[in-house]
């Protein structure tokens, strides 16, 4: 059945070339029309795990204490920070600044509260806010506070005086909060048996509505840092100003991607035309190649942007690598057709095609397959970028393999015979020798010389290929997966340049969060304190006579008293003092700030410790009552800084914020959380359950320890898979056992090089060993394959294995320096990883080549797989 359809499609291409053309130009177009819709993303949700429930906290965190994203500018100028002419340049830029739409506040030298300048009393300090800009405030003092006290110290000022930080704090988008909250909630429960079509539905519904807020939110979030950078842009003759935060990062991010696709694209399409033209020396074999490839692109560019599945950073590469890939397959083709018309030198166009296309169906069809399973397994990897990534390629790689098959005989059809070797034909057919190879046997391949080799120095390859499997599980026993992000970038990107002058100069930049809940003995102690009624003791009575007099008449300077409101022990008033605004509550948790302070990799600690050591030391002590006046009575804009971001009292949370130095030498950032945990549980100050950890740095580190687990079941799905299918194609465990063996020695070079030359995993390197796994095991389908035709020649392994080298050999030559130095323009990106990436996997490539044309073949040599072979 299968070979009768095979034969019709034969027929009909070669048959019907103009009207294949057609066909596929209008599916081509179709799909095309959706490129209006192409989108890129750079959100945290690209750069996350799949279901990470530390982001659904963090989210839910960031709503609760009102506290959005934020970005910061850093401003260093030409003159004394303090002197009058830099600050009002610094005024009227935090003016232009605030006026940008989203920008809910900021905070700066000029307008944060200042109690030290001079110290001052809570009670003085309530009547009146003192700030920078306060008329006849002495600026030294100001400068001093800034630089010791508990509250700014690291924070706004750098320690020689001269470079601030502006924190632009932006709106918070409780609707999209609330989306992802919606959407996530009903995602968990998908799985369930309980989940119906209707809550499938649901999912649908709310995930078609986040995707296009979110794009409108994007949209604003870049045209918001567009505009922070015009207004600072303005001032930079000024002063040395650089912009950070995770929306500027986001939005250069974007930039990065934009720009490595059309680098990327631009290079490889232009390497493979020259590429091409090397090796074929015909123009026809040149287009149409490069139209299979751009085809697929276009039509993969095209599915994507219908569906509105967005790139990311990680699966921009797919636009590379599929041009590359597809080549790859076409090279193939291409090389066999030649190759039919030096052995058959009278045989019709139409009867080349079609025997090239009947014989290389089967191999390139189980290549193709092989690299889809490679791409497919990243899918089990749990990150969503690399996901994407692995769709994105396992349907590429199909669209690519139908067009090749496709496209290309009916090119050739249509434009004809153009053979730089036409003349050949023309001699006698007994003049014509077989095995010369794509270019009719100018001259010896490299290849030939390599079969040479295995003949006169098999022992040394096969000693070799056990050193390098030696030294390669040495360096994986050494890899880590701990980097810093600023080393994602070129030292010349402001992304680089703002971080670097964050973390170096003004208290770090990676934000931890720790979240701590009172215990319910804490809150009952609370309420002993105070005289409350604890509402869970059931022996606890309310006091009959403290029912209200209905004639009693009221106190006449109640109404009148200003504070009678805010008197947290009033009769009749709400208390509302959560227990973290208690001595015990404050003491609890300056003894985990003050152990935070002294970890090395800490810079900025900030918590209502900050709070309590500011009023001990203006006040000269604090009790509960004092504690309780100052969370009432303390001025809006000092709340905001010193009790807002550190509490919410309704749900008896207090919150410690952190940053951490990501140029600190030897970061390790899961040893550091866990550190920090285990003092928590050995200090005994909190119950381990009631203390939990959130912020960016939480994320990002469950990515970097997911690499290592997602690696190991991504290659092992990859190689499990790829050897099941070795075994169906080839129908013997043996040569299936062969062929994988070179695969893997390639897969784990390239991470041994990673380990020995202390090279982190990260998102993108995760996917260098299973894609050369995937590539790689195409030439080793295509050399058993054609080996299995020469072996039924004569029946000598060697006399096959040359001949293989020669024919099948130079195709596997070709398209590994194609794909090597494909991958190596990779170099050209501006995001540090992908580079990395292209370089690590350019050497998988030339190891899995290697592995294919030494190590495969001395194994055949060696095991004999297909016994005595009788010749034909």
């Amino acid at each position: 059945m299968i070979s009768f359809w095979f034969e019709r499609y034969l027929n009909f291409v070669t048959r019907f070339p103009k009207v294949t053309l057609l066909l596929v130009g209008l599916v081509t177009l179709g799909l095309a029309a959706g490129l209006p819709n192409f989108k890129l993303d750079a959100s945290s949700e690209s750069l996350t795990l799949e279901a990470d429930t530390d982001l659904d906290y963090y989210r839910q965190i960031s709503k609760r204490f009102d506290s959005g994203d934020f970005l910061v500018v850093t401003f260093k100028p030409n003159n004394d920070l303090f002197a009058d002419e830099s600050l009002t340049s610094l005024r009227k830029m935090q003016d232009e600044l605030a006026a940008i739409d989203g920008v809910a506040s900021i905070d700066s030298i000029l307008n944060v509260p200042l109690l030290y300048s001079p110290k001052r009393s809570l009670s003085e300090t309530v009547t009146e806010t003192l700030t920078l800009e306060t008329p006849g405030l002495d600026k030294s003092l100001a400068k001093q506070e800034f630089l010791s006290s508990p509250i700014y110290k690291e924070l706004i000022l750098s320690e020689d005086g001269q470079t601030t930080a502006l924190q632009l704090n932006l709106t918070v988008d409780y609707k999209y909060i609330e989306l992802v909250r919606q959407r996530d909630q009903l995602r968990t429960q998908s799985h369930l048996p309980s989940f119906t079509e209707q809550d499938q539905a649901r999912l649908d519904q709310l995930s078609e509505a986040f995707r296009k807020y979110r794009t409108t939110a994007e949209a604003r979030a870049h045209n918001r840092v567009a505009e922070v950078r015009s207004v600072v842009d303005k001032y930079r003759s000024e002063a040395q100003i650089f912009v950070g935060g995770i929306t500027m990062i986001t939005a250069d991010m974007i930039s990065f991607i934009r720009s490595d696709l059309v680098v990327f694209g631009t290079a490889v399409l232009l390497f493979m035309i020259v590429t091409l033209a090397l090796i074929f020396r015909s123009w026809r074999l040149v287009v149409l190649p490069m139209a299979v490839s751009i085809t697929a692109v276009v039509m993969m560019l095209g599915f994507i942007s219908w569906l509105d599945w967005r790139l990311t950073v990680i699966s921009s590469n797919f636009v590379a690598l599929l041009l590359i890939i597809s080549l790859s397959i076409t090279i193939h083709l291409v090389v066999r057709y030649r190759e039919n018309g030096t052995e058959h030198p009278y045989w019709s166009q139409k009867e080349r095609i079609q025997e090239t296309l009947r014989f290389m169906a089967k191999p390139c069809l189980y290549t193709a397959l092989t690299t889809v399973v490679a791409f497919a397994s990243l899918v089990v990897s749990g990150i969503r970028p690399v996901i994407d990534f692995g769709w994105m390629m396992t349907i590429g790689l199909m669209v690519a393999l139908v067009l090749a098959f496709v496209l290309l005989p009916a090119g050739l059809m249509a434009l004809g015979d153009d053979d730089p070797l036409i003349e050949t034909r023309k001699r006698p057919k007994e003049a014509c020798k077989p095995y010369k190879g794509a270019l009719g046997g100018f001259h010896q391949p490299l290849t030939v010389y390599l079969s040479k080799v295995i003949e006169r120095f098999g022992s040394g390859i096969l000693l070799g290929s056990l050193v390098v499997a030696g030294l390669s599980v040495w360096g994986i026993s050494r890899l880590e997966v701990e980097n810093r992000f600023i080393d994602y970038f070129k030292d010349t990107t402001e992304i680089y340049q703002g971080l670097s002058v964050i973390d170096n100069e003004l208290g770090g930049t990676t934000t931890l969060e720790i979240i701590v809940t009172a215990d319910k003995s804490d809150l009952a102690l609370a309420r002993g304190e105070f005289g409350l009624v604890d509402e869970d003791d059931p022996f606890a009575e309310a006091d009959h006579f403290d029912e209200s007099d209905p004639f009693e008449t009221p106190e006449p300077l109640a109404e009148q008293d200003p504070f009678a409101d805010a008197d947290p022990f009033s009769e009749h008033g709400d208390t509302g003092q959560s227990f973290w605004m208690t001595k015990a509550g404050l003491k609890k948790i300056d003894a985990l700030h003050t152990y935070l302070e002294q970890q090395p990799e800490i810079g900025v600690v900030r918590s209502l410790a900050t709070l309590y050591r500011v009023g001990v030391d203006i006040n000269g002590g604090l009790n509960d009552f004092e504690l309780a006046l100052m969370e009432k009575s303390l001025p809006q804009d000092v709340k905001q800084v010193l009790l807002s971001p550190y509490l919410v009292a309704e749900e008896e949370q207090a919150r410690i914020t952190l940053r951490v130095k990501d140029l600190y030498p030897g970061l390790k950032r899961k040893e550091l959380v866990d550190r920090i945990k285990a003092h928590i549980e050995q200090d005994d100050t909190f119950e381990s359950k009631n203390v939990r950890f959130t912020g960016l740095l939480v994320l990002y580190n469950n990515m970097l320890q997911s690499l290592f687990s997602s690696q190991i079941i991504t290659l092992g799905a990859v190689f499990l898979a790829i050897l099941v299918m070795f075994i169906l194609l080839f129908r013997s465990f043996k040569i299936a056992f062969i062929a994988i063996l070179p695969n893997s020695l390639a897969a784990i070079s390239v991470l041994g090089i990673m380990g020995l030359g202390g090279l982190p995993l990260d998102m993108m390197t995760i996917t260098i060993a299973s894609i050369t796994v995937g590539i790689g095991v195409d030439d080793t389908i295509h050399y058993i394959h054609r080996f299995k035709k020469e072996i039924v020649v004569d029946g000598d392994y060697i006399a096959a294995m040359h001949r293989a080298h020669a024919s099948i050999g130079r195709a596997m030559y070709y398209t590994s320096v194609i794909i090597i130095f494909g991958f190596s323009i990779m170099v050209l990106s501006k995001f540090i990883p992908t580079i990395y990436f292209g370089l690590l996997t350019g050497v998988a490539m030339f190891a899995a080549l290697m592995g294919a044309l030494l190590l495969l073949p001395k194994l055949i040599i060696l095991f004999k797989p297909f016994g005595k072979v009788q010749p034909q």
